[in-house]
């Protein structure tokens, strides 16, 4: 019997049973159906997490250095000799000192406003672009000037659009407004991306409760020598500190890389919890392929003794079993994608949160072939039974 007539036959059979058939193969549905939407899920989330992070850029390393006491700290000029003497690993340096000063705008107070003092060079390592005036100038920060460059909530609210040569307030010192950023979000809310300003981080310094600069960010010229980059910076901070716990190192690919990995292990445990009722399917089908023989008993004594080997009925059980399991796979596959498109809407609707469940083609490919070998495994046994059994027994059975 060629593997096409036994195909046909499975396929007559399951017509033929339909409900049966449906039934049997719903723990395969709903195994696959949830592996594939699981998965689906993880991936959206770390597309979700990789986006966050670019914005923060993945060549981008944070010194946070803490010094140790008042007896030893670092000098700007040190953590710019550091990237001058590395110059082939590392791209650009910004000092940033972050304020929590009010901030007053003619009679109005933001409450969401981040105000930041960096370099003249942060935009450029921040990929930001200035859509009107200009951005910080090396002569601002080498003379403290009063100057900032704000986001576009921030113009377009307070400002009507047209804020470049007016003034605002941060704490007690009054700042002349020189640059407006472009928008880096569609949505421009209070709080956002875009609710921000930026002055001379040596102004920020000055304003400052510390009077110091604790923070710097170093971008790379290759994000793949994030790990370099941060021995190196290590390195040259023990040499000034001689003390681990004076500063701290931070990467941001390191970062991204540790959440993918707890992303990934959640997301296999979940997909492996789901893949038990693939299991359960398999025995569903077993149990469903041993009532056939059972019924079918007669039919099997009679092609026995018409001169049918036992691998052909073998074949014809076992095709039987990987139809109806590999049939369940795609109807799970199908409900799967269903049920991502949804849980896309229902994530960006519920939590305002930009996450895409969205199966890959190789989560689609391994559910669909487990579904069949499923079939196969389960279905073994049973066809086994049906291929050993005595035709004259067979044919006597009632």
């Amino acid at each position: 019997m060629k593997l096409s007539e036994s195909f046909s036959l499975a396929i007559r059979t399951i017509v033929s049973r339909k409900m049966r058939t449906f039934l049997t193969m719903l723990g395969i549905i709903i195994g696959v159906m949830a592996v594939i939407v699981i998965v689906g899920l993880g991936n959206g989330m770390q597309n979700y997490i990789r986006e966050s992070f670019a914005d923060l850029g993945t060549n981008t390393l944070t010194a946070m250095v803490m010094g140790r006491g008042s007896s030893r700290s670092v000098s700007v000029d040190q953590m710019y000799e550091i990237a001058s003497d590395h110059a082939d690993k590392f791209d650009a340096l910004s000092p940033t000192v972050s304020l929590s000063d009010t901030v007053r705008i003619g009679d109005k107070t933001p409450d969401e406003t981040t105000v930041t003092g960096v370099s003249e060079d942060y935009f450029g390592m921040k990929d930001y672009e200035i859509s009107s005036g200009r951005g910080i100038w090396y002569s601002d920060v080498m003379g403290r000037g009063k100057v900032c460059v704000i986001g576009e909530y921030l113009a377009n609210t307070y400002f009507d659009g047209s804020p470049i040569g007016q003034t605002l307030r941060i704490g007690a010192n009054r700042f002349t407004i020189v640059g407006v950023m472009a928008a880096e979000t569609d949505d421009v809310d209070e709080g956002g991306t875009d609710d921000c300003i930026f002055l001379p981080y040596s102004t920020a310094a000055r304003i400052s409760y510390t009077g110091t600069i604790t923070s710097f960010t170093y971008t790379l010229k290759d994000e793949n020598e994030a790990e370099t980059g941060k021995t190196i910076i290590e390195n040259a901070l023990y040499l000034i500190f001689e003390d681990s716990n004076a500063y701290t190192v931070i990467s941001n690919s390191e970062i991204l890389d540790t959440m993918n990995s707890m992303v990934n292990m959640i997301i296999y445990v979940l997909a492996g919890i789901a893949a038990i009722s693939l299991v359960v399917g398999g025995i569903g089908i077993m149990n469903i392929m041993l009532v056939s023989v059972t019924e079918r008993t007669q039919e099997i004594g009679i092609r026995k003794a018409l001169g049918a080997k036992e691998r052909y009925i073998m074949q014809q059980f076992v095709m039987e079993a990987a139809t109806t399991s590999a049939l369940g796979g795609a109807l799970g596959i199908a409900g799967g994608y269903l049920v991502s498109a949804v849980a896309t809407k229902v994530i960006t609707a519920v939590l305002d949160t930009a996450i895409t469940v969205a199966p890959t083609m190789g989560a689609v490919a391994l559910a669909f072939g487990v579904s069949a070998g499923i079939g196969i495994a389960f279905g073994y046994l049973p066809a086994k039974k049906a291929a050993q059994l005595n035709p004259i027994d067979a044919l006597h059975y009632d």
